[in-house]
C-alpha cells in the first residue's frame, strides 16, 4: 500500500506569505513525527515550501494547481467549510466537481509514481486540503474526516491496487 499525507500549510503572519515562528516551531514538531517520504510536493506559496521544509523535508516539486480552489469554486462553498461541505458541492457539478477531477489526476499520478510501499507529502492550503480527499475518495464517508482542516493538519490517503481505498484525518 501507498500513502500519501495532504497537509495544510503551518502557521503564518498574516497578511504575509511567510511563516511565523510558531508555525516554523509547529512545522518542525509534525516533521519530528512523521515521514520519511520519497516524494515532496507543495504550492508555490511561501508558506506551503516552508512547511514542508521546517518538517525537515526536501522540496522535489512545486505545483500551481495546489495554490487556490478558485474563484468559482469559493462561490459555490466558500471557506472555511468542511470535508462533508466540500463533497456536497463536489456532487453539484460545478466550479468543485471541475477542480476535483483536476486533483484527482494530480494525486493518481503521484501515487502511481511513488515505489510500493512509498509515501508522499504534499503542502497545501484550506479548502485544498479537503477538496483532495473528495477528489480522490468521492463516494467515502466524508463525515469521519471532521470539520474543516487547521494549520497543519490534513488528511492521509491510502491507495492499494490501482485506487484510493481509505482516508484518515491527521489532526494536531
Amino acid at each position: 500500500m501507498k500513502t500519501i499525507e495532504i497537509r495544510r500549510h503551518s502557521i503564518r503572519n498574516k497578511p504575509g506569505q511567510d511563516l511565523s515562528e510558531q508555525g516554523v516551531l509547529l512545522a518542525r514538531l509534525i516533521g519530528e513525527e512523521t515521514g520519511p517520504f520519497d516524494r515532496v510536493v507543495t504550492s508555490p506559496i511561501p508558506r506551503a515550501i516552508q512547511t514542508a521544509e521546517a518538517m525537515g523535508c526536501k522540496v522535489d516539486e512545486q505545483n500551481p494547481q495546489l495554490a487556490t480552489c478558485g474563484d468559482g469554486v469559493e462561490m459555490e462553498c466558500p471557506w472555511p467549510a468542511s470535508f462533508t461541505d466540500y463533497a456536497a458541492a463536489y456532487k453539484r457539478g460545478g466550479a468543485t466537481f471541475s477542480y476535483a477531477r483536476r486533483l484527482a489526476v494530480f494525486y493518481t499520478q503521484l501515487a502511481e509514481s511513488l515505489p510500493e510501499l512509498g509515501s508522499a507529502l504534499v503542502i497545501n492550503h484550506g479548502g485544498v486540503v479537503e477538496i483532495s480527499a473528495v477528489a480522490c475518495l468521492p463516494d467515502f464517508d466524508h463525515t469521519t474526516l471532521g470539520d474543516y482542516c487547521e494549520c497543519c493538519e490534513g488528511v492521509r490517503l491510502a491507495w492499494d491496487g490501482g485506487k484510493f481505498v481509505s482516508a484518515e484525518a491527521l489532526r494536531v
